[in-house]
């Protein structure tokens, strides 16, 4: 009974040894075949790690020892695709953290921060003169920094001429008293001419209206005239005292108008595109926390500052409270009413080589195309594209400049329409190496032919290996 058991065992052993040998010679029968199906792809050349256009028909190593790199069929010129497309495992792509977008269309708008300075509105700036030589006989506004209502007394003056111009405006009304009844017309049309030339002559010498008024009801010439102030405003300079002598050249007052107030505002070159006459702006002064006020653009200059190389903006904003002061500084915002309606892309996804503008064009999975494209204005993070990319297309937004690397190093070698055998010089004892190492490779060829089972396990083997002196 024990030798029955003994041998149907024996038996069972057998069978399952040669079963496994039957499996594994089928299974590497069938392998060698696949492989045999699927002839390994054969390198045109080997060009320089380096110089591109550097090449050999043989495996060579340069003056550092770095191997060439094999150019295979299709590599040229990308088969169909433009010089420059460069095609990367996803693997790599994942790695070295590549993003894309796609390319919208999207309507552009955009807000323009800049710093400005308070200053006078020039437009409200007063600066009295004397209109005839005199005295000055008393200043009814002494300092400066106050503020005057319009047509308050500012001084008053003596001046020889304007007393003898009064004198000459009471004859001229006793003359018209005395023939406005006369039965002549042109005696009466003389002396009423006369009258209202002398009191045209008042006004344009700045006598106040009142004062001519007293002057008619009184028939007194009066020795000192008034000056007054032509608005509400504040006094920024005084220029005479009580006693000095003055004539029509001497600036009596300096007088601003501040219940409205001109900002001035630098911006750049690029966002002159944006801004126009009329948009409106916000403004804010540390002085006033909180508030914030309204203005518009009044005016942009036709020229750029030399030094700094901006635009000057002028804005207007109301002031009646008096809160804005000339010279305060202020965070402007100048909000743009131009609005474009555009194809645009990220701002990161443009290359800017100096020469040209380009982005990568995703043709396929692990597949970017060099496109040169014509750019636009820039707004909120997107750039405009005029020409060089369509809608839905998918461009790169990270890591392109990695790609441009290579896509440079792709686009010089498909410039080689055929490989320059003649550029590298292999010794003869280097020729030999390689020549032996050929052969080598062919033996190693053959040997994975007849046993892929053991050249996959010492493939797996020799990685362990690696991985381990790597580490």
């Amino acid at each position: 009974m024990v030798s029955l058991i003994v041998l149907v065992s024996l038996t069972a052993l057998a069978v399952g040894i040669g079963g496994g040998y039957w499996y594994g010679s089928f299974t590497a029968e069938k392998e060698t075949k696949s492989t045999a199906e699927a002839p390994a792809k054969e390198p045109l050349f080997y060009r320089h790690p380096m110089n591109p256009e550097i090449t050999s028909p043989m495996p060579a190593k340069d003056e550092m020892g770095m191997d060439y790199v094999p150019v295979y069929a299709g590599e040229q010129n990308g088969g169909n695709a433009p010089a420059g497309t460069v095609k990367i495992d996803p693997v790599i792509v994942q790695n070295i953290g590549v993003r894309t977008a796609k390319a919208k269309r999207r309507t552009l708008s955009r807000s323009v921060r800049a710093v400005g300075r308070v200053d006078y509105d020039e437009e409200r700036l007063a600066r009295p003169h004397p209109k005839t030589e005199g005295w000055i006989e008393k200043l009814f506004v002494d300092k400066t920094g106050v503020e005057v209502e319009k047509d308050e007394w500012l001084l008053s003056f003596y001046s020889p001429q304007l007393v003898a111009t009064q004198q000459e405006y009471l004859l001229a009304l006793r003359n018209l008293e005395a023939l406005k009844a006369s039965p002549y017309s042109d005696i009466r049309k003389g002396a009423e001419e006369l009258m209202h030339s002398t009191r045209e002559r008042l006004q344009l010498l700045d006598v106040p209206e009142h004062q001519i008024h007293d002057l008619e009801q009184t028939r007194k010439v009066l020795k000192n005239l008034h000056i007054h102030s032509p608005f509400d405003g504040v006094v920024l300079q005084i220029g005479v005292r009580e006693g000095q002598y003055v004539t029509p050249k001497t600036e009596l007052y300096k007088l601003a108008d501040l219940s409205r107030v001109w900002v001035y505002v630098d911006v750049y070159e690029y966002e002159l595109p944006w801004v126009q006459v009329g948009d409106e702006a916000v403004m804010r002064v540390a002085a006033v926390p909180g508030r914030i006020f309204q203005g518009t653009v009044a005016y942009i200059y036709p020229y750029l500052e030399e030094k700094t190389r901006t635009a000057r903006l002028r804005l207007e904003f109301d002031n009646p409270d008096m809160v804005l002061k000339p010279q305060m500084f202020a965070n402007v915002t100048i909000h743009a009413g131009k609005q474009i309606d555009a194809v645009v892309v990220p701002e990161e996804a443009i290359v800017r080589s100096g020469a040209r503008d380009q982005v990568f064009v995703v043709r396929a999975p692990g597949k970017f195309e060099p496109r040169e494209v014509k750019i636009g204005v820039s707004a909120d993070g997107f750039t405009e594209i005029v020409a060089g990319v369509k809608p839905g297309e998918k461009v790169v937004t990270s890591s392109q400049f990695l790609i441009d690397s290579e896509s440079k190093l792709r686009e010089a070698t498909a410039k080689m329409r055929e490989p320059k055998m003649g550029a590298l010089t292999v010794p003869t004892d280097q020729h030999s190496k390689h020549q032996n190492g050929s052969d080598k490779e062919v033996k190693d060829k053959e040997s994975r032919e007849n046993n892929p089972v053991m050249h996959r396990q010492g493939s797996s083997v020799n990685s362990d290996r690696k991985g381990a002196a790597g580490d």
